[in-house]
């Protein structure tokens, strides 16, 4: 299948404010309270999971279109093992280097808790999913899904795909009632530890997955060419936009007063219970949706829009998700997410072994940071980029032969 940049270059735009929302400094720093986040209920997180969700969609319907269920089946699964090997892997990496840095147990300990190879029930947790590390969440969601995907998937190219999109929403219904606590609670007390963590989750499955399966429905219909976006969002129909940026100014406002607590507190009582983010609430879905429309009508019809100040927007948000660099990295999102996990470890690290740090210090770690992120994918991209600085390898020249004696 041909790789979209601009779906690469979203996923490489996420893993770069996922780091700069990830790098914790004492005292704080402006860059991250400079970004999307701060004017909408929506995440570099939902982004990251909703665009996995389309390609899962895309890329295995379209193989098990070709080879059938049973091998699209086994592709995906072969998929789902090797972002467990990247997971745990990144777990028991992280441990060892505990154990070599001095001091590192009590810096890291909000992190990591009590978490050693000292003990045997908190490993089993971590290896179920059960205790996520913090910034080591993202992987384990991704990869519950993936095993449920594959039915899903064969659902949608039968054409039961709205059958997908209402047992989703039950689901996720389900995760707003709190109905998992009848399992999660008795998991939680049999494994909670010395440090008395548990469970510990920074999503709620249930209400989180209606994130990946509705981009899985969406990418397993484009793949059978069932759906004509050029149709649904084209210039001259403009009241889904309009619909969403009525949404977004709407929320606007209630986004800025809540990220600086400037809410009463007999709004906020009311107003937290529609905004729990581990649960994916009613307030991050009606946003997601309405920032998914809006920039996907941008993105589509937005270039050859009438309104000469619409284009030129287009232009600019399709000129930032098409950057060589960002791209690059969404090419190998999962290896720079797992080495983004390293980079924010490692600066937590640092920043709590020296004294408190200037902001400038601090910019220039961040944008050091996002620079280092790219080490990874270039990598893994080494062959590529060595060709093309100095061309192939050339060919040794032919020896001549003599022709055989007769």
């Amino acid at each position: 299948m041909k790789r979209f940049d601009i779906i690469d270059g979203m996923r490489g735009y996420f893993l770069v404010f996922m780091l700069i929302n990830h790098l914790i400094f004492v005292g704080g720093y402006w860059m991250m309270e400079v970004n999307h986040r701060q004017f909408a209920f929506v995440e570099d997180a939902q982004g990251f999971v909703f665009l996995s969700g389309l390609l899962i969609g895309m890329v295995y319907a379209r193989k098990m279109l070709k080879y059938g269920y049973d091998v699209g089946r086994q592709l995906i699964r072969n998929r789902a093992f090797e972002l467990y090997r990247y997971a745990m892997g990144t777990v028991m990496a992280i441990l060892v280097v505990q154990m070599v840095l001095p001091d590192a147990y009590r810096l890291w300990y909000n992190w990591l808790g009590t978490t050693n190879f000292d003990e045997p029930l908190r490993l089993v947790a971590i290896a179920t999913f059960l205790f996520q590390p913090t910034f080591m969440d993202i992987l384990p969601q991704y990869i519950v899904y993936m095993l449920f995907a594959p039915p899903l998937v064969w659902l949608c190219l039968r054409g039961k795909w709205a059958h997908v999109l209402a047992g989703s929403l039950i689901v996720w219904m389900a995760a707003q009632l709190g109905l998992q606590r009848f399992i999660t609670d008795p998991l939680h007390t049999f494994f909670t530890g010395s440090d008395g963590q548990g469970i510990r989750t920074s999503f709620n499955l249930l209400g989180w997955q209606i994130v990946f399966f509705s981009a899985l429905v969406i990418g397993a219909l484009t793949a059978q060419n069932k759906i004509d976006w050029e149709r649904i969002f084209s210039p001259e129909k403009t009241l889904l936009p309009k619909a969403a940026l009525a949404i977004c100014l709407f929320f606007l406002p209630l986004r800025i007063v809540t990220a600086w607590d400037l809410l009463p507190q007999s709004v906020l009582d009311k107003f937290a219970t529609m905004e729990i983010r581990a649960d994916f609430g009613p307030v991050y879905l009606i946003n997601f949706a309405a920032v998914a429309i809006g920039l996907t009508w941008l993105l589509i019809a937005g270039p050859k829009h009438h309104n000469l100040w619409i284009r030129k927007l287009a232009g600019g948000v399709t000129a930032v998700f098409t950057l060589r660099f960002l791209r690059l990295l969404g090419r190998h999102s999962l290896q720079v997410y797992v080495w983004h996990v390293a980079i924010v470890y490692a600066v937590y690290y640092a920043d709590g072994r020296t004294p408190e740090l200037s902001q400038l210090t601090k910019t220039m770690i961040a944008i050091t940071g996002i620079a280092l992120l790219a080490l990874p994918a270039l990598w893994r991209e080494r062959e590529e980029i060595a060709a093309s600085l100095f061309g192939p390898p050339k060919a040794e020249p032919a020896k001549e032969t003599r022709p055989a004696a007769r």
